[in-house]
């Protein structure tokens, strides 16, 4: 078995697959699925300093844009921690739209309260899908840089 091979590994290209595909249909099509907007996250990797892209889930919040790191089970998704890692690097893109600049911002206490009800509002299967897991999501604020 290689260093890059175990468990993990066939999920992990499995989803790389996914991610690709559907960043590539919000490219063409429009960026909407089951319900929800679509961006594409563009993140550069905190090890192997590679670009990935992530399609997510995103909630307007007056000029700025949410998004929640639900992924990845009990533990973080793998684009919270290169975004984490490296967020000067970070850019969103929509569908017809380059990509922009962003400055993440985590967001704590009241404020991710306020947007936490929000979002659950808006999008109930998000608050079932938190509770099946431990950890608390966190919600990133993204602003145009």
């Amino acid at each position: 078995m290689t260093k890059t091979a175990g468990p993990n590994a066939l999920s992990r290209w499995i989803q790389h697959r996914a991610n690709a595909s559907t960043a590539k249909r919000i490219r063409r099509k429009g960026g909407r699925s089951m319900g929800m907007d679509l961006l594409i996250l563009h993140t550069v990797g905190k090890r192997s300093g590679e670009p990935r892209e992530t399609p997510l889930t995103w909630f307007g919040e007056d000029d700025s844009w949410l998004i929640i790191a639900s992924g990845g089970g009990e533990r973080h998704p793998d684009w919270y921690v290169n975004l984490m890692a490296r967020p000067e690097q970070a850019t969103a893109e929509w569908h017809g739209q380059e990509p922009v600049a962003v400055t993440p911002h985590v967001l704590a206490g009241a404020e991710r309260e306020r947007a936490w009800r929000r979002i659950v509002e808006e999008q109930p299967r998000i608050a079932k899908y938190q509770r099946k897991h431990s950890r608390q999501y966190p919600v990133v604020r993204l602003t145009r840089r």
